[in-house]
């Protein structure tokens, strides 16, 4: 059994017995796709929400408009079907408390707009989100394991999750 790191701003395709893992979800958001019926699974750790606003960054797996379209390109690819993908999200926290911001200042809430963006792509996709541990103030390190589609959270001094 082998386990497939994400790095940020990476995404990667699997099947059993692998395993997915990425670390460091602060604001960054971890999407997991699964196929079960094909046996195919993805997982992408976006940083930002919207590859216009960076229109030179040629990083795809970067964004959540761009890397969530090309991770299920390539699950496709494996023979996936996107009519029965089904996702779990984790991440998009607020890190850190920005002296002077304001709940109205959405420019220092990349969390929750890379969670915002997340949901936009996968709606406009038709796949639905079935479960989800996003947002609050702290990091997380996602695993995710295709033979069983359960995602599993690990954060700092919390018990780990299984979703």
């Amino acid at each position: 059994m082998g386990q497939l790191v994400i790095g940020i701003s990476d995404l990667k395709v699997a099947r059993p017995p692998d395993t997915l893992i990425t670390y460091a979800l602060g604001s960054c958001v971890g999407i997991c796709l699964l196929d079960a019926a094909a046996h195919v699974a993805g997982l992408s750790h976006i940083m930002l929400p919207d590859s216009k606003l960076s229109p030179n960054d040629k990083n795809i797996a970067k964004f959540a408009d761009s890397a969530i379209p090309e991770l299920v390109r390539q699950m496709e690819k494996l023979g996936a079907n996107r009519a029965r993908m089904k996702a779990k999200i984790a991440g998009g926290a607020q890190m850190f408390e920005v002296k002077g911001a304001t709940t109205a200042n959405a420019a220092w809430q990349v969390g929750q707009r890379n969670v915002a963006s997340v949901k936009t792509a996968l709606q406009v996709l038709h796949i639905p989100i079935i479960a989800q541990d996003i947002l609050e103030n702290y990091g997380r390190t996602v695993t995710f394991e295709p033979a069983t589609g359960v995602m599993g959270v690990k954060a700092l001094n919390r018990p780990v999750k299984n979703l």
